[in-house]
């Protein structure tokens, strides 16, 4: 625990004058590594053996150290002296970091994608090299993606109307901005969920042009599932009055969050969607 002398922080027993506070020991990072190795060997035994025992398990022991690790990380956030102004700048830098991480993921999906679709010689066993593949029925973009991307958009405009309100003291309008935006994106998940089961195309033994698809698509939209989450934890804080104009890291990651996942959806809108549908044939 840290406290405060002369206008810095003091680590208790160390001697140690630094801004920053030393986290209370948790078991969390080693029970989540642990649920992480039990859901990846509960996937190999469900592929290979038709055994879930293990996914379940591990699935489990990854929600419940969700749970129980942020509800300290809430906990630590309220705690007097914790977040120092370094260790705020800190959390920034590390947020920025991770959506950065992110960003490769999708950085590597559309490689692929582009690989296959300006060169579609590369698509193994098609004998007249087309983009899609010949057999493939691309969903219409101007059907249910343009209203994801509608809604999705329209999430956008909520969420800064949320996070503005916020500094403005507009409490209602946090609560009225973050209820809407949560809304909208579990309407994007449920249309995109419903797009998947009536796809023209299977993941399974559907080649290439599907596994390209399902594996961007689908990664995206589980971000979106987690962003909606993300953003539900925050209106419970709001509706508690836990963020202020001064503080409220908590609520601006959220935001940073889910434009991050907005501006990703607008690429695989463009390219996947309304780009990929059209044929390319190699030369």
């Amino acid at each position: 625990m840290s406290e405060h002398a002369h206008g810095a922080s003091v680590i208790r027993g160390s001697g140690l004058k630094q801004p920053y506070h030393l986290v209370n020991p948790s078991p969390w990072p080693i029970v989540g590594a642990l649920g992480g190795l039990l859901v990846v060997l509960g996937i190999i035994f469900a592929a290979h053996y038709g055994n879930y025992t293990t996914l379940v398990v591990g699935t489990l022991v990854v929600l419940a150290t969700m749970f129980f690790w942020w509800r300290d990380v809430l906990a630590e956030s309220r705690t007097p002296g914790m977040h120092s102004a370094v260790v705020r700048l800190g959390l920034r830098y590390g947020m920025m970091f991770f959506i950065a991480s992110e960003v490769m993921f999708f950085v590597a999906f559309f490689w692929a994608f582009f690989n296959f679709a300006l060169f579609p010689s590369n698509v193994a066993g098609v004998a007249h090299p087309i983009w899609p593949p010949p057999g493939i029925h691309s969903i219409d973009p101007f059907h249910l993606p343009i209203l994801n991307t509608m809604i999705l958009l329209l999430s956008g405009t909520t969420v800064t109307w949320a996070h503005h309100s916020l500094i403005h003291g507009d409490r209602k309008g946090l609560v009225t901005g973050l209820a809407l935006t949560v809304l909208l994106g579990l309407a994007f998940t449920g249309f995109q969920a419903w797009e998947f089961t009536h796809a023209p195309f299977h993941l399974v033994g559907g080649g290439v042009y599907p596994s390209v698809f399902f594996l961007a698509t689908g990664f995206h939209g589980f971000h979106v599932i987690v962003g909606t989450c993300f953003l539900a934890v925050c209106w419970f804080r709001a509706r508690r009055g836990e963020f202020t104009p001064e503080r409220h890291f908590g609520l601006e990651a959220a935001a940073w969050y889910w434009h991050f996942v907005d501006v990703v959806w607008l690429f695989l809108f463009t390219c996947v969607y309304v780009w990929g549908a059209s044929a390319v044939v190699a030369r």
